[in-house]
């Protein structure tokens, strides 16, 4: 069982995580977005280890009693976001930023 680290990078932002291993281990932390070592180590809670198939199976009934609800919908899918991760929650902001645009805007970013 090796700890998993979170970390900041310094240059762009970007917050992302690093298995450790249990001996001295010489690399730096590196960003995966521009490449950068300069992060920043962060405090973060204790996480049990689950399964993708855990996570997704315990946001089925809030799925299913939110299906009629689009703010409980997009509240549903930020959460599932910080579930799958930096970049899953990335993938997710935008989808629901572009789903907002055409439901006020009446804009399609396709067109």
């Amino acid at each position: 069982m090796m700890p998993l680290f979170e970390y900041r990078c310094s240059d762009c932002g970007v917050r992302f995580s690093q298995l450790v291993g249990m001996t001295a281990d010489s690399r730096e932390p590196r960003c995966p977005k521009c490449g950068s070592t300069n992060a920043n180590k962060l405090i973060s809670r204790f996480q049990r280890a689950r399964s993708d198939d855990d996570r997704l199976d315990s946001f089925e009934d809030a799925a299913l009693a939110s299906a009629d609800d689009p703010v409980a919908m997009s509240r549903l899918m930020r959460e599932m976001g910080k579930e799958l991760g930096e970049e899953g929650e990335q993938d997710i902001d935008e989808y629901l930023e572009e789903a907002e645009r055409e439901i006020y805007d009446g804009t399609d970013a396709d067109e």
